[in-house]
């Protein structure tokens, strides 16, 4: 049976409405609270009361529900009422759809309030050891119900997955520019880079170097598409020469792995704990150094959480990093 409308309302029939939404849940959704009222207390009048309705306007449209359904819901007793088997077959999906209606208001409340709202939030894999977890505690320290989806991943992936809209905020590297133009991001830090070599290589005995004397080596590096691979060609060139890849991997420890292996030397950021196996040696020219900053979506507005996380970071500029 078609939905139907009095004099006041604007007669539909299912189907006419196609891509825009199904006609049922337009005409029935405004009732469901109404409706669920009435099963709640089997009884008109107490329903209206606790909906802040007139007992006449709630009757009536529970009437025009019923109508609309084409099935008795409720068995009448004067203004008490129970409901029929239609009803309580009904009255389960009214009810499922109230409640993820109302969890949907929560999740949005929820993440519009600086006290309990959501962050995704991005980073570097070799910020996740020690720099992202300090970060965390010291800004829950002051908004202790703030929760964070967190992502690891590099540079690049993570910056398309900002754009995706996947992430709010993410420290990345190198710091994207004008060639983002749908991004602003900000420098916060810079981070010393080491050239690592095992412990008897012909340079381990040395605490400088300049990276032309690692001219003839073989690398270990991360693959094409990380931040530190774009820096280790940048650098390279600059010293006058090409690196020679031995082995590309996606894990800044893995890759220490292989150097103590022997199996190449590798230009990286200074390890959280020492490993055993490698001399991490200062480059003194060119000067060998990565930026990390914090990338988001130009023009996209935040949520009170996500703000108060950025207004955080950005307070933390030239404090970020250590080594």
């Amino acid at each position: 049976m078609s939905p139907s409308r009095n004099n006041k309302d604007t007669s539909v029939t299912p189907g006419t409405v196609g891509e825009e939404g199904s006609v049922w849940g337009m005409a029935l959704t405004p009732r469901l609270a109404q409706f669920a009222a009435a099963a709640r207390h089997e009884h008109v009048t107490r329903a209206a009361h606790e909906l802040g309705v007139p007992q006449s306007s709630l009757s009536r449209a529970l009437a025009r529900l019923e109508g609309d359904l084409g099935v008795a819901l409720f068995a009448r007793h004067g203004r008490t009422v129970s409901l029929t088997p239609a009803g309580r077959t009904f009255l389960a999906s009214a009810e499922r759809a109230l409640a993820a209606v109302e969890q949907a208001a929560e999740s949005v409340r929820s993440d519009a309030d600086p006290a309990t709202g959501k962050v995704a939030f991005g980073f570097l894999h070799t910020l996740g050891w020690e720099t992202v977890p300090g970060l965390l505690r010291e800004f829950r320290a002051e908004h202790p119900r703030v929760r964070f989806s967190l992502v690891q991943n590099y540079g690049e992936a993570m910056l398309d997955r900002l754009r995706a809209g996947g992430l709010d905020l993410c420290l990345t590297s190198p710091v994207p520019g004008p060639e983002a133009p749908d991004l602003v991001a900000r420098r916060l830090d810079e981070q010393r880079l080491r050239l690592v070599v095992p412990d008897d290589h012909r340079l381990a005995a040395r605490k400088r170097v300049r990276l032309a004397e690692a001219a003839d080596e073989s690398f270990v590096t991360l693959e094409p598409g990380y931040g530190m691979r774009r820096i280790l060609d940048t650098l390279c060139a600059e010293a006058g020469f090409r690196p020679r890849i031995a082995f590309e991997g996606e894990e800044a420890e893995t890759i220490r792995g292989l150097v103590a292996a022997g199996l190449g030397v590798a230009l990286l950021p200074p390890p959280v704990i020492a490993r055993p196996g490698v001399r991490e040696l200062t480059v003194t020219a060119p000067r060998a150094v990565r930026e990390i900053g914090l990338a988001w979506r130009a023009g996209h507005p935040d949520t009170a959480p996500v703000a108060a996380f950025k207004k955080f970071l950005l307070g933390r500029r030239g404090q970020l990093l250590s080594g």
